[in-house]
C-alpha cells in the first residue's frame, strides 16, 4: 500500500515537474544609465509581460563600461538559453561579444538612443511589444565580424562616423538630437581622407569621407549606410562614401534616411569576406562606440556565428 501511495504522490507531481523541466532559462541584463532612460521600467515589464509558464527569468544590472561582456559570458557558460540586452547599441554590443560561437540566443529590449541592430531586425521599440517578441519569437543565426581583438555585430567604421562617434562620447546628454548638434558642427570642417585598403587580398586606395563595415544596413535611428546588407550571408558591406561637397550633404542625408544612398554616385559598395586597412593614425568606432586601433585594422566576417531572436 505504501509503494502504491508513493507512486501515486509521483504521479500527481509528474504536471508541475514536467512544466519545470521544459521552462527555458533567460537572464536579462540591465544599462542602468542605457539611452534615454527608458531601461528604469524593466522589472515592471518582466513582471507583467514575461509568459512565466515559459521561462525563469534573473536580472542582472551592469556596473560600469564592458561589464555586460563578463555578465554575458557568465550567462553563457551556464548554458542559459537565452541573455536579454536591455540597452542601446552598445548594450548589445557587449552582450553580443559574450555570447558569439556559444549556445545561448541574444534577445534586445531596445531602449537606446539610436538600436541599430533592433531597427534592423525588425524588433519593435516598444517595450511590450519586443517583450512579445521573447514570448513567441523565433530564431535564428546570424554573421559577426572582428575588428582586431573587437567583435561586432552591426557596423563599425573610420572616416567622418569614427570622428562623430568620438566627439558624441565627451557629451554628458545621449541621444538623437545630441548626434545632430555634434554633426551639424563638425560636418563643415571635416575632410575626406586616404586610406590603403587590401579586400580579399586586393590593394586599392580609397580618398573616402568615411568607410562603414556593414554587418546590418544601418548606423541607428534608421540611417541607413548599406540599405541591401544582409546580415547572414557571410559577407560584410564595406560602403565607402566618397568625398563631396558641402552643398551635397543635404542630399546625402535624404538618402541616408530614405534607405536609397546606394542609388547615389557618391557610395561605393562592395561585398568581402575581409578587408585590412591602413592609415597613420585611424579613428574608428564600433557600433558607435569609438576604439583605439592603430595604424591598421584587420576585419573579417565570423559566419553564423550568433544567435538570435527575432520577430
Amino acid at each position: 500500500m505504501y509503494t502504491v501511495n508513493c507512486l501515486l504522490a509521483i504521479l500527481e507531481r509528474l504536471p508541475l515537474f514536467i512544466t519545470r523541466m521544459s521552462k527555458r532559462t533567460i537572464c536579462f541584463i540591465v544599462n542602468p544609465i542605457s539611452g534615454v532612460g527608458r531601461q528604469k521600467v524593466i522589472e515592471k515589464l518582466i513582471d507583467e509581460q514575461l509568459d512565466r509558464s515559459l521561462f525563469d527569468y534573473e536580472i542582472s544590472y551592469t556596473k560600469a563600461a564592458k561589464h555586460a561582456i563578463e555578465l554575458s559570458k557568465d550567462a553563457s557558460s551556464r548554458k542559459v538559453d537565452i541573455v536579454v540586452a536591455v540597452g542601446g547599441d552598445g548594450s548589445v554590443n557587449e552582450i553580443s561579444k559574450g555570447l558569439v560561437n556559444t549556445s545561448s540566443a541574444m534577445a534586445i529590449i531596445p531602449t537606446g538612443s539610436g538600436n541599430g541592430l533592433a531597427r534592423h531586425l525588425n524588433i519593435p521599440l516598444n517595450l511590450k511589444k519586443a517583450m512579445e517578441v521573447i514570448n513567441s519569437g523565433k530564431q535564428i543565426t546570424i554573421d559577426t565580424i572582428q575588428m582586431n581583438e573587437e567583435t561586432f555585430a552591426n557596423v563599425a567604421g573610420v572616416g567622418f562616423d569614427a570622428h562623430i562617434g568620438w566627439e558624441f562620447s565627451k557629451f554628458g546628454k545621449r541621444g538623437f538630437s545630441t548626434y545632430i548638434k555634434v554633426i551639424t558642427r563638425e560636418l563643415p570642417k571635416y575632410k575626406a581622407q586616404d586610406f590603403e585598403l587590401i579586400i580579399d587580398g586586393k590593394s586599392i586606395i580609397k580618398k573616402a569621407y568615411l568607410i562603414s563595415f556593414a554587418n546590418g544596413s544601418q548606423w541607428g535611428n534608421n540611417t541607413y549606410i548599406a540599405p541591401t546588407a544582409d546580415i547572414a550571408d557571410g559577407i560584410m558591406d564595406i560602403a565607402i562614401l566618397k568625398d563631396f561637397k558641402f552643398f551635397n550633404a543635404i542630399a546625402i542625408g535624404y538618402r541616408l534616411f530614405t534607405k536609397s544612398l546606394d542609388k547615389s554616385s557618391y557610395l561605393e559598395i562592395i561585398k568581402a569576406k575581409e578587408v585590412i586597412v591602413k592609415q597613420k593614425g585611424i579613428i574608428a568606432h564600433v557600433d558607435g562606440e569609438p576604439i583605439e586601433v592603430g595604424n591598421e585594422i584587420r576585419v573579417k566576417v565570423n559566419p553564423l556565428s550568433l544567435k538570435v531572436i527575432v520577430p
